[in-house]
């Protein structure tokens, strides 16, 4: 039994996504692992920022930890403990350049405007600040482009973005060529919201703030804080991992 970690899921949390979770694979020993220490291992790695290796010796071997990790990765695990089936009428999409650990080489590039070596997050959420869909590239990807590819990823979704029909969006995304495409592809409206240009200071944007917020809660994971993990599809999954936590304490 792991210590009372202040990530780890209660009993009523950790029962609502059980279902969810693979079941074992038929054949061969019985699953001797708890799968509730498994995933507060992985919470725990999220919300502190160690390493693999570092997780403390309470919970499974790390080994066993990461191979369920990646598991779930590839068979989209994760995907199906975030997504909720109701679909948002507006969404809001942004981005976020966070600099990329030393040992990350992979899809990475200079975001010169804001003077950051790393990775750029395309992000859409709904009105109340949950991720919708969420697309990871190297920081040099204008806001346009990698807004398309996420915009793209959640038309995909079917049933769970049926209702969309307008995207709010700051000044990065402005310009006929990707209003149109959102537009002709999507069957989408786009509505960008400026700052005034007469203002000063911190100004408070309709229907902006909403996704900032959500960047604001990702830095209460210190592994979001940096981008540390080698594939673009891993940093991807502690993403959702993050959202997953913070809908999981909002339900239970």
């Amino acid at each position: 039994m792991s210590k009372a970690y202040t990530s780890n899921l209660t009993r009523d949390q950790f029962e609502l996504i059980e279902p969810l979770l693979p079941a074992a694979k038929p054949g061969g020993r019985p699953r001797s692992v708890c799968l509730w220490a498994v995933l507060n291992a992985i919470f725990y790695l999220v919300a502190q920022g160690c390493s693999w290796r570092d997780l403390p010796g309470d919970f499974p071997a790390w080994q066993t930890v990461y191979t369920y990790y990646r598991n779930w990765v590839k068979d989209g695990t994760w995907d199906a403990l975030h997504d909720r089936p109701e679909s948002p009428s507006e969404v809001i999409l942004d981005s976020q350049s966070v600099a990329a650990a030393p040992m990350v080489h992979r899809s990475v590039g200079d975001d010169v405007a804001k003077a950051t070596k790393g990775r750029k997050r395309h992000l859409v959420v709904d009105t109340l600040g949950l991720m919708m869909a969420v697309v990871v590239t190297a920081a040099s990807v204008p806001e346009r482009a990698g807004g398309q590819q996420a915009l793209q990823k959640l038309h995909q979704m079917g049933e769970r973005a049926a209702r969309v029909y307008l995207v709010w969006t700051d000044g990065g995304y402005s310009g006929p060529i990707f209003l149109q495409w959102v537009m002709d592809t999507l069957g989408w409206i786009v509505h960008v919201v400026l700052r005034p240009q007469e203002s000063k200071g911190f100004v408070l944007l309709k229907k902006r703030w909403v996704v900032e917020r959500t960047f604001g809660w990702w830095r209460w994971s210190r592994r979001l804080v940096q981008d540390y993990e080698q594939l673009p599809e891993n940093a991807e999954a502690m993403l959702h991992i993050a959202m997953i936590r913070i809908m999981l304490r909002r339900l239970a």
